[in-house]
């Protein structure tokens, strides 16, 4: 407490009433103010635009006057300028004496009050009225990160700020006139949940083998163990022993085969398909061929599940068991896709080495095989360049910095997390002591808009290496993303900064990476509300600054013998040129230019990415990239494209499927299913956003690779779609059909903002992406409710009970006490029929608890019950981790 104290700002804020500056009240203080925020009224407008309120509450002992103080906060919607609108609402902030306007560009505002502002006494709250772009319906989408800056200071003060949302209100939860989608709740759960079954012995494994036969008799694993492996095996088994070694109190060792060996990794080159795999548990011994090593790695994985729940719950309370039995089997496995993937942003939020190892570890588990790596994007920079140092100690942090002398603005509500080093005092302190799984979060997390989130950080050289080696031990291939030439700001500023730091010293390295044209006026918005995140193409700098980043990527790759599969270039979302944007136009030196002078700006975008292209095949990688980059006649040689914006009525829904058609090995990336950081579903609760849909497990499971029409049913406002929608839109070829590569679910981090809340969003519908990528070939449209109650099943009673006694296979003691995953634990579905309470829950073999006196107590239910008055749900993990609570009345 001392150390917040010392923070108190110097100068009083001015009052209205005040004439003379040396007779000035006192201040509320930090920690005085604070900021409620609600949205009104979504149905204003139309669909353009909606009504909330800022209420300012003045806890201190002084008034909040008009004028010495700025009030700053992210907001990912459009706030409206001073007179927009149209008949049914206009923006009418002056006439409440204040004006909202941008320091920056980009989600970062400041409030400011006008001359006839009227002060906000002690105790007084003061609403005010703003109206913003399209809509608000979960407490994800408010605005974050409050933060006062008094006259006279240089750093700022956390303003802690609340969200009201009520789930009952409509004009809360409902988006627009077109919005039938339901709001969640008990009884809607209810109807849709599986009933619980009776499950084989394949339902343990995840993605489902393609071979499962039951062989009598069983295989004891205990005492001196050995795992026996032939050459180019040796890592793999390493890897098996160190996973036994954590559910197993054995002496477990590995050795070049010789005989007697209980465990046998054998390499088998006819076995037919790649990464492919066979395992024996019969006869005392437990055999695993594959085509390749990553095929017996695989064949661990599936060795792993094999092990019953009961014997990680043990391992996680400290007692290994003495012996393992195994049920005996034959197992024969190949994957449908090669490509199996998932996609982390950490540019907009830095999710460090540890968590993306852990990370790492569980995806190999699922047998994904590809790790795009987004390291880069408007809101930080996230790897070290050597030779480039302005790119991670400017381009890396983010902080109270309104001019951005010396690092990023703040974005999406946060800065560098709860700690200093950012220019704001008296943000919440840090959790302490807190088990990283246990008592993580289960939905919306208050301090997600109290500055929670690593706006700062990046990861070293080192730090990268180790990276890469680590997944190179678990037959992933990383893949880092560039993204360029738009979502480019972070980089694009520290190289201003770099100019501006070493200008007068040493002009030639000031000007040596130089990515924007400082005379260039093109005008251009992004989505995301940026008006300065290209690069130029136009400058043999910007090609340069390229060149040099992938060589020192490469470089990372060579060092530790980990293969360089592709190179993502970035790609997406500049603003469609209809609007009215200009990317290039305006700048000098395009004109100057002999090769870009006479092109348009969609030339120049096919100019750079012809560029581009070029330097990132030289190392010797395939190019992938957003679809984005050959919508415009671009044929790119070594190209993956992967398309991701098929939201249901927008378009693009076909676009992967004429690129495939086309020759183009194509990665499957459509936001309406895999894309894992949007909302599991319509509760305020639920964090992320859904733009392009709410995906849950189910999106993720019953997504068709072959056929995504079949499951364009209803749109993102929950409209029915009639199958004749979809009649001429392109549709998959034999050939083209052999060109998808695979697929990948996708986590951006706008609301990933800790390591727990990163496993929410990602477990469980990331075992939905693994099964689908595995096993891509689906029954008729009519036979998947059926499969997809099966599969709930399998998640319930097996699958998320092993994920509860998770260990990441700790081959360096890296991670001695983390233990479980933090997945979604679904709220249970619930009704009261004839006075019983009558419950179920989406994976069956998780726990369903009641309450009758609002949560002071809890029963297990196991059947309909009698209760009275207002009864209480909820859904308990193996670990005691629970869902949120539901409640009837």
């Amino acid at each position: 407490m001392k150390r917040l104290l010392t923070s108190l700002p110097l100068m009083a804020i001015l009052s209205s009433g005040c004439t003379d500056p040396n007779e000035q009240p006192p201040a509320p203080g930090p920690a005085s103010l604070a900021v409620e925020w609600e949205p009104t009224d979504n149905s204003v407008g139309s669909w353009k635009f909606f009504r909330s309120t800022f209420t300012l509450e003045n806890k201190g002992s002084g008034e909040l006057g008009n004028q010495g103080w700025k009030l700053y906060f992210n907001f990912v919607r459009r706030i409206l300028n001073e007179g927009e609108g149209d008949e049914t609402g206009v923006q009418a902030l002056a006439k409440q004496g204040v004006k909202i306007s941008k320091p920056a560009s980009g989600d970062y505002y400041v409030i400011e009050p006008l001359p006839d502002f009227k002060p906000i006494a002690p105790g007084e709250r003061r609403a005010i009225d703003v109206l913003a772009s399209d809509w608000a319906i979960l407490k994800t989408d408010a605005p974050a990160g409050f933060h006062i800056v008094y006259s006279g200071e240089k750093t700022a003060v956390a303003v802690p700020s609340t969200v009201k949302l009520d789930a009952n209100n409509p004009k809360h939860t409902t988006r627009f006139e077109g919005d039938v989608m339901p709001v969640q709740t008990p009884g809607l759960r209810y109807d849709e949940n599986p009933a619980r079954q009776t499950l084989d012995l394949k339902a343990r494994l995840l993605p489902a083998p393609r071979t499962v036969e039951a062989v009598e008799g069983t295989v004891s694993l205990k005492g001196d163990l050995a795992i026996g492996f032939v050459e180019g095996l040796k890592d793999e088994a390493s890897y098996l022993a160190a996973a036994l070694k954590d559910v197993l109190a054995a002496n477990i060792t590995s050795r070049a085969t010789g005989g007697g060996e209980q465990i046998r990794l054998e390499l088998k080159p006819d076995l037919g398909t790649a990464e492919g795999y066979e395992l024996d548990v019969k006869d005392g011994s437990v055999t695993i061929r594959g085509k390749d090593a990553a095929g017996v790695f695989y064949g661990i994985q599936t060795l792993r599940q094999l092990i019953p729940t009961e014997v990680y719950d043990a391992a996680k309370k400290g007692a290994r068991p003495q012996e393992i039995i195994l049920p005996g089997v034959h197992i024969a496995d190949a994957p449908g896709f090669t490509y199996r993937g998932m996609a982390l942003d950490v540019g907009r939020h830095f999710q460090t080495k540890d968590t993306v190892k852990r990370l790492l570890d569980v995806l190999a588990h699922y047998k994904i095989n590809k790790f795009h790596f987004h390291l880069t994007d408007d809101e930080g920079w996230r790897l070290e360049i050597p030779g480039i140092p302005e790119l991670t100690s400017y381009g890396s942090r983010r902080g109270f910095d309104p001019t951005e002398e010396e690092m990023l603005h703040s974005g999406f509500g946060s800065s560098n997390d709860l700690a200093e080093g950012d220019r704001i005092s008296l943000k919440p302190p840090a959790p302490s002591n807190a088990d990283p799984v246990k008592d993580a979060p289960q939905g919306f997390v208050p301090e997600t808009v109290n500055f929670l989130g690593k706006g700062s950080g990046y990861y070293t050289v080192k730090d990268f290496e180790e990276i890469l080696v680590y997944a190179k031990e678990r037959h992933i291939d990383v893949i880092p993303e560039v993204d360029v030439p738009g979502h480019s700001r972070a980089a694009v500023k520290a190289m201003e900064y770099r100019y501006r730091k070493l200008k007068d010293s040493d002009p030639a390295q000031a000007a040596a990476y130089r990515l924007v044209d400082p005379a260039d006026t093109s005008k251009h918005e992004s989505v995301q509300m940026y008006t300065d995140n290209f690069i130029n193409p136009c400058l043999d700098t910007s090609y340069a600054f390229l060149t040099k980043v992938v060589q020192e990527i490469k470089a990372r790759y060579d060092a530790v013998g980990a293969p360089l599969y592709a190179i993502h270039g970035g790609g997406d979302e500049l603003p469609s040129l209809s609007n009215g944007h200009v990317w290039w136009q305006g700048s000098p030196l395009c004109k100057q230019n002999p090769e870009t002078r006479e092109l348009t700006d969609i030339q120049l975008f096919n100019h750079f990415f012809k560029k581009w292209n070029g330097i990132i095949t030289a190392t010797g990688a395939k190019m992938t990239g957003w679809d984005d980059i050959i919508h415009h006649g671009q044929d790119l040689p070594n190209f993956l494209p992967m398309p991701w914006s098929n939201v249901w009525g927008w378009g693009r829904e076909d676009d992967a499927y004429a690129f495939a058609n086309k020759g183009y090995k194509v990665i499957l990336s459509h936001s309406t299913n895999l894309y894992l950081d949007l909302a599991y579903n319509k509760d305020p609760d639920e964090p992320g956003y859904y733009w392009a849909n709410f995906v849950d497990t189910k999106k993720t499971f019953e997504y068709r690779p072959f056929d995504v029409y079949a499951i364009a049913t209803q749109d993102r406002m929950g409209n029915p779609i009639k199958a004749e929608t979809w009649e001429n839109k392109v549709r998959l070829t034999a050939e083209g059909k052999q060109n998808i590569l695979g697929m990948h679910g996708l986590l951006w981090a706008e609301n990933q903002k800790s390591p727990a809340l990163l496993e929410y969003f990602a477990f469980p519908k990331m075992l939905g992406v693994a099964e689908r990528a595995w096993n891509p070939e689906l029954p008729p449209v009519s036979e998947m409710p059926a499969l997809w109650a099966h599969f709930t099943n399998s998640l319930g009673q097996f699958v998320l009970p092993r994920l509860d006694g998770y260990r990441a296979v700790d081959l360096r003691s890296e991670f001695p006490s983390r233990v479980g995953v933090n997945y979604r634990i679904p709220l249970p579905g619930a009704k009261l029929i004839d006075g019983k309470l009558n419950a179920n829950v989406l994976f069956p073999g998780l726990v369903i608890e009641y309450s009758t006196d609002a949560g002071a107590t809890w029963k297990e239910y196991k059947e309909p019950v009698a209760v009275s008055g207002a009864v209480s749900v909820r859904a308990r993990a193996s670990d005691g981790r629970t869902s949120r609570v539901a409640t009837l009345k």
